[in-house]
This record gives C-alpha cells, structure tokens and sequence, in this order.
C-alpha cells in the first residue's frame, strides 16, 4: 500500500527581513499525489454519475458557503470523491454497488485510513439524492460549520422586523 505525502512547515518558521522584522507561517498541510494519481483522477473525473454531477453543480467555485471541494481528489490508494482541505471533510456517493460485502469491506478499509488522517467522510446513497436532496445539502452545511465556521453572507441574515415608522 502507497502512502501519501504530508508536509508541515511548523511554526515558528521565521525569516528575517533587511529591517529585523519576524514573519511566522502558519502550521498547514498539504495532501500531494504523484503523476499517475492526478491522470486516474482526471479519468474519473471526465466519466461521472448523474449524482456525482449534480452534486458537483452545489460545491464547485466556492458556491457552498465559501467552502473549496475537489472532486476525486487522490489521497494514498483511493480517491476521494468531494474533498474539503479546509475542513478535512469528504463527501462520499455511493450507488447501489456500495452494498454488497466486498464492497462494504473496502469502504470500511478505506473509513478507517481517512480517519487516521483526522478526515471525516459523509456518505450518502445516489437513491437518497434523488428523493431528498436538501436533507443532504443540510447534513453538509451542518458538519462543515461545526468542523470550520464561516459567516453566513448577508442575504441569508433574518430582515430586521421594524422598518420605517
């Protein structure tokens, strides 16, 4: 089994400036794949479900709330199918092959690696996505603001209830 690179700059990582002036980096790690990862990665990237591009469609350009997702990001020997650094979230969607016994072996395998790696995975059922997609939205939204808040943008903020008098 191949294991992923993980590179941390701690901190204090100072640098001097001609002034005497101190910059600190801050601590951040940074998940890297080799060549052939990336190629197996784009491949499946170009050959998505129905439920993969619609999902895709919510998290891509920052459109959940801010939040930056890669899809089939490679991380050791799997893929992961929407990946969040920032939160160390991954979102997986699982079709009706996810629930024969091999199968359920290897997503255990595989849950069991991310969680060593401090990444929580959200799994949810392609049939599930089709009958009640905003129950899945919500399920995201929640854990990525318990995991990283961000500031909810100004137009979803309650309208004061008093206006000109």
């Amino acid at each position: 089994m191949r294991e992923y690179v993980k590179l941390t700059f701690h901190p204090p990582c100072n640098w001097s400036w001609a002034d005497n002036k101190q910059i600190s980096f801050f601590r951040r790690e940074f998940y890297t794949a080799g060549m052939a990862e990336k190629e197996r990665a784009r491949k499946l990237r170009q050959i998505e479900t129905w439920a993969e591009k619609l999902m895709w469609r919510w998290l891509r350009d920052r459109r959940f709330s801010g939040y930056k997702f890669r899809r089939q990001h490679p991380l050791g020997d799997y893929y992961l199918d929407f990946f969040c650094e920032e939160a160390e979230l991954n979102v997986e969607l699982d079709g009706s092959q996810h629930g024969f016994p091999d199968q359920r072996k290897h997503d255990m395998e595989r849950e069991k690696f991310l969680k060593s790696r401090g990444i929580k995975t959200l799994r949810f059922w392609n049939s599930h996505l089709r009958r009640n997609p905003q129950s899945i939205r919500d399920t995201i939204f929640e854990e990525l603001q318990k995991r990283v808040p961000h500031a909810l943008p100004e137009y979803t903020r309650p309208v004061n209830a008093k206006r000109g008098s």
